[in-house]
């Protein structure tokens, strides 16, 4: 019985560990200002300041019911691989910079 109570103490214990150390915590959630941001400093050249993109250019409108169809995956995938021979890969973005343009991008719906 004592083992039992002692191996019992071992895995709340641990389990406790683990939630200190975030492993059981919800994931971060988007920072659209973050986003915002992001995107004017590497986005707005091409898409405009806007979001809808420049004709000259053959840039996408992000507020388009095209691009807000797009799932959140799919939109992380464009960004981070680009749409060549257009758009390039921003491969340095990490993965919570991503998430906060796709939340940003979302708030651009029509």
């Amino acid at each position: 019985m004592q083992t039992k109570m002692k191996k019992l103490g071992t895995l709340v214990l641990a389990g406790a560990l683990m939630a200190g150390a975030g492993l059981f915590s919800a994931p971060a959630k988007a920072d659209t200002a973050a986003g915002e941001a992001l995107f004017k400093a590497k986005c707005s050249a091409c898409h405009g300041a806007d979001g809808k993109g420049k004709a000259a250019m053959k840039t996408h409108d992000w507020t388009s019911a095209e691009i807000q169809k797009m799932s959140d995956a799919d939109l992380a995938a464009a960004i981070t691989n680009g749409k060549p021979p257009i758009m390039p890969p921003f491969k340095s973005l990490t993965a919570d910079q991503v998430k906060d343009l796709v939340s940003f991008i979302r708030s651009l719906k029509k």
